[in-house]
C-alpha cells in the first residue's frame, strides 16, 4: 500500500468473540485495513458506530436480539455512504434478499478464506458487490426469474438510466465511468439523483428495483 493511501476502515458486528478475534486478526494482518470498531450485537453497534468514519462493515447476519437483517437496515439510513457485507454460517436465500433489499452490498459465507474476505472489502469499497460463487448464484437465479426491467421506472433521465443499467450489470464506479465517459463527480451526482428518485439507499435497493424484483 503506497504511504498516501489511508487504510480502509473496518467495523465488525458479530457475537461469537472467537470469530469476532479471528476476523480481527485478519485484518489487523494487512495494512491496507484498519479495524476501527468492534461490537457483539447490533445494539452495541447503533448506539456507537454512527459517530465513527468507517467505511465498510462486516455484520453477522444472526445476531442476539436485533438481527444483522434490522442493523443494517437502521444503520444504512443513518450512514447512507458505508458498505456492509454480510456475513453467514450458512446459505439462507430468505435472508439474503433481506438483507440486499435492507441495504447490504455484500453476502460471504463465514468460511471465506482470509485473502479472499479481504478483497471482498476491497471490492465493497470500491463500489462492488462481493459474494461467493454459491451466493451468487442465487442472485443470478433470482435475477433470471424476474420480469425484464421496470419500464415505470420514475422521471430517469436517459443517462440516469444508462448510470443503472450499468450498475445492474455489476460494473465498479471506475469502470462505468470508462464505459459512459463521465467524470467520478458526474457519476456521483447521477447515482444520488437516481437513489433521489426511486426512494432507496444503496446500489442494491436500486437494481432491484430497476430490475423489478
Amino acid at each position: 500500500m503506497s504511504a498516501d493511501k489511508a487504510p480502509i476502515q473496518v467495523a465488525l458486528v458479530e457475537d461469537d468473540p472467537e470469530i469476532r478475534a479471528n476476523i480481527a486478526h485478519r485484518i489487523g494482518r494487512s495494512p491496507a485495513f484498519r479495524l476501527l470498531r468492534s461490537y457483539p450485537d447490533a445494539e452495541s453497534a447503533l448506539a456507537d458506530l454512527p459517530r465513527h468514519p468507517v467505511n465498510v462493515v462486516l455484520m453477522d447476519i444472526n445476531l442476539p436480539g436485533k438481527d444483522g437483517v434490522e442493523c443494517v437496515r437502521q444503520l444504512k439510513a443513518k450512514m447512507p455512504s458505508v458498505q456492509f457485507i454480510m456475513l453467514t454460517v450458512y446459505e439462507d436465500g430468505n435472508r439474503l434478499f433481506k438483507s440486499l433489499m435492507a441495504g447490504a452490498s455484500g453476502y460471504l459465507l463465514k468460511r471465506t478464506p482470509p485473502d479472499k474476505l479481504l478483497a471482498a472489502i476491497q471490492e465493497a469499497h470500491s463500489g462492488g458487490a462481493p459474494m461467493t460463487p454459491e451466493i451468487a448464484r442465487r442472485v443470478v437465479q433470482h435475477f433470471q426469474q424476474a420480469p425484464e426491467p421496470a419500464t415505470n421506472l420514475p422521471r430517469l433521465t436517459g443517462r440516469e438510466k444508462d448510470v443503472l443499467d450499468q450498475l445492474a450489470k455489476g460494473f465498479l464506479y471506475k469502470e462505468i465511468e470508462e464505459n459512459l465517459g463521465i467524470s467520478t463527480g458526474t457519476l456521483r451526482s447521477y447515482i444520488a439523483n437516481v437513489y433521489e428518485k426511486l426512494h432507496v439507499h444503496s446500489r442494491t435497493e436500486a437494481v432491484v428495483k430497476y430490475l423489478g424484483g
